[in-house]
């Protein structure tokens, strides 16, 4: 029996390619009964853990629909057992030494964001309060897009994402993604994955 670890983005991220509809509704509805039918049929099951489970719902406003109930009841919601996955030393010496990297350009982002904001308001003055933030609001949106991609893009910035990964090692199922940080950092652990693209096609019948 195959083993599908899903992240929460399948099914909000409708550029993701994954075929089961154009809405998320759609969506869930769609991979519930494939999940129904591929688990009574001992062919395949879907796995979340529990923090993917609450960031699935934190986007619902009414958490009791009949949909999302029948979606929690067809997959498996397990926690890793992070006391008992091994995963190689190599792999933390590479995250820390990332995270280290990461923090170095992101301060360097924000050294030269602050000497353009010292060079916008340079010169400028007698500003009303909404003049000043719509002339610095330009500076501060470009630093926040900046530094978040030098510190978040290919990272993993929540345990979630290491759930993710540590359930999919210790199951030896198939991560299943759109997300590139979750996904780059899956190869290097080691685990199993199915681009969202072919996902659908991949399952059992």
């Amino acid at each position: 029996m195959e083993t599908y670890i899903l992240d929460t983005n399948l099914f909000f991220n409708m550029e993701a390619g994954l075929g089961f509809g154009q809405k998320t509704e759609e969506v869930v509805k769609n991979i519930t009964q494939k999940a129904k039918s591929l688990k009574s049929a001992n062919r395949a099951q879907f796995m979340m853990p529990p923090r993917a489970v609450d960031e699935f719902l934190s986007f619902f406003e009414d958490k009791n629909q009949p949909f999302i109930k029948d979606f929690l009841s067809a997959i498996i919601i397990k926690s890793p057992d992070i006391n008992n996955v091994c995963f190689p030393a190599t792999v933390f010496y590479r995250l820390v030494d990332d995270i280290r990297q990461r923090s170095i350009r992101g301060l360097s982002i924000g050294e030269e964001e602050i000497k353009n904001a010292g060079r916008t308001m340079q010169g400028v003055g007698g500003l009303s309060k909404q003049e000043f933030e719509i002339k610095i609001g330009a500076v501060i949106k470009t630093f926040r897009d900046r530094y978040r991609n030098a510190t978040r893009t290919k990272f993993l910035d929540s345990v979630t994402d290491l759930d993710l990964i540590v359930l999919a090692k210790e199951q030896n199922g198939y991560l299943v993604t759109s997300d590139e940080g979750v996904t780059y950092w899956g190869r290097l652990f080691g685990v199993k994955e199915i681009p969202t693209a072919v996902w659908k096609t991949h399952l059992p019948e």
